[in-house]
């Protein structure tokens, strides 16, 4: 549709695939998030020492949503009107490294079960970009290592779940 409005009407619309992107006050209902919650919930005693899980083999592109932001940005600044671009940092992690880290975050053995009401019907196993272009024509590429975002998305998390800890027991 963008595409269309920048042929028919001459619109400065520039398109981008935005993969995977994850953060700080990124919603529990998407993997890292909801990885991140369950340990910080595990380490308050809220939850018993067990990370429910889906399908752990799927590999997805995963930037912080920082970087992400910053390419929006620069892309306002200096993409080219018409053109579609990448934002992605062209490295497939599997769901489970991404467990791995959040568990060794925690620094204690975490077991893992594989919830059936997690598990998708149709999952695309290998979602990774290419992002040669945004590269090439503005500069960007990622600078935040996926591995500070898991560790801030579990700080995030740790922080929340101890600020509603607090606020229940004062009532």
């Amino acid at each position: 549709m963008g595409f269309q409005y920048f042929r028919s009407y001459g619109l400065p619309i520039i398109r981008t695939r935005a993969f995977n992107h994850e953060g700080p006050r990124r919603g529990e209902v998407f993997v890292t998030s909801n990885f991140a919650k369950q340990v910080a919930e595990i380490e308050t005693g809220l939850h018993d020492p067990t990370i429910h899980a889906g399908d752990l083999k799927p590999r997805r592109d995963y930037s912080d949503v920082r970087d992400i932001v910053r390419g929006y940005w620069m892309l306002l600044e200096r993409g080219e009107p018409g053109e579609v671009y990448n934002l992605c940092s062209g490295r497939a992690w599997f769901i489970q490294q991404v467990l791995f880290y959040v568990d060794r975050a925690h620094k204690k053995g975490i077991s893992v079960r594989v919830d059936p009401e997690r598990l998708r019907p149709s999952d695309v196993m290998i979602l990774e970009g290419n992002p040669s272009k945004i590269q090439k024509v503005i500069g960007w590429q990622t600078d935040i290592p996926f591995e500070q975002t898991l560790a801030d998305l579990l700080e995030y998390w740790r922080q929340r779940v101890l600020s509603r800890l607090r606020s229940n027991s004062s009532l």
